[in-house]
């Protein structure tokens, strides 16, 4: 039983109409729909999912992770998963995977890592070196070593949060309008309860884009952190 606002990011919290198998069936879809030859002529709403594809496909053309072998097929693939389970959030009673920072941070963690892994395997001479600034005084330079890599070993941390408190403050604020506009129904005037109505409307609304554009800053990023990758 939901006792609090918060209960909804529990997702061992057991409640009515419970519909937690959807997260199944999104990844299954995923790969079923989208990443096999499943269907013999591609179907209409395939120019949909091309939009996004071309989207972050066209982001990582103008990044080194273009030479990166398979990063154009793991980020695209990525970027629909993403898509998808943000959006399922919005389903009342489904919980939401990426509000949780353990499933941002399995997401983001291994991703960087892996580029950190390749670079330091291509050419470890050229990431030491990417960590001291051209041009930088003598005097500094231990602490700019510092610095920068403090700066690149929280890069996971702050993509994950980034991801998860942007999706949980969504899902918080949704719920207290839906309280205040339930209150309203029985003890406001009809003018408040369609005020509360229409911020609910609006606010949702921008969920739903809110739920894409993460998606995307979460890809996007992770292209932008391709760029360190030695040449």
């Amino acid at each position: 039983m939901l006792v609090d606002i918060f209960s909804s990011f529990d997702d061992n919290n057991q409640v009515f109409m419970s519909l937690y198998m959807l997260m199944w069936f999104f990844s299954l879809a995923t790969i079923l729909l989208f990443s096999s030859w499943y269907w013999v002529t591609s179907p209409r709403w395939s120019t949909v999912i091309m939009i996004f594809k071309d989207t972050v496909t066209s982001q990582i053309f103008r990044s080194f992770g273009l030479n990166l072998g398979g990063f154009i097929n793991v980020m695209a693939g990525l970027f629909l998963f993403l898509i998808f389970i943000n959006l399922s959030g919005m389903i009342p009673y489904v919980f939401s995977p990426t509000s949780h920072l353990a499933v941002s941070l399995s997401l983001g963690l291994p991703f960087w890592l892996s580029l950190i892994v390749s670079a330091v395997f291509f050419d470890p001479r050229s990431v030491v070196a990417g960590l001291l600034p051209m041009g930088a005084p003598a005097a500094l330079n231990p602490f700019l070593v510092i610095v920068e890599t403090v700066s690149i070993m929280v890069r996971p941390i702050t993509l994950s949060v980034r991801l998860a408190a942007n999706m949980s403050a969504g899902h918080i604020v949704l719920t207290l309008v839906g309280n205040y506009l339930t209150a309203s129904i029985f003890m406001s005037s009809v003018f408040s309860t369609l005020l509360i109505i229409l911020i609910q409307v609006f606010y949702t609304i921008f969920e739903f884009g809110i739920s894409l554009i993460q998606a995307y800053i979460f890809c996007l990023l992770i292209t932008l952190y391709s760029d360190e990758h030695p040449h």
